[in-house]
């Protein structure tokens, strides 16, 4: 865990968030104190209806051309 006094960690915000996405903390300080601390926010995982993701991707319909044969298209006819 590193430690950063407040001021410093106020002019490197972005570098420390990314830090602590990343899964490393930070404590930042004051006057040699650790006053808060950068981590990584914990979302809470919902679970996958899988029933009704089948009937989703069952209700889709069909494309009539692969997505290879559309780039392919899409490049020779130079829409892109």
């Amino acid at each position: 865990m590193e430690t950063i006094t407040i001021a410093n960690a106020k002019t490197r915000l972005s570098e420390l968030v990314e830090r602590a996405a990343a899964g490393e903390t930070v404590c930042t300080t004051r006057r040699g104190r650790p006053v808060a601390r950068l981590v990584l926010a914990e979302t809470p995982r919902t679970r996958i209806d899988v029933p009704a993701l089948r009937a989703v991707t069952r209700a889709m319909p069909r494309q009539s051309e692969s997505a290879g044969g559309f780039v392919r298209r899409m490049r020779d006819e130079d829409r892109y």
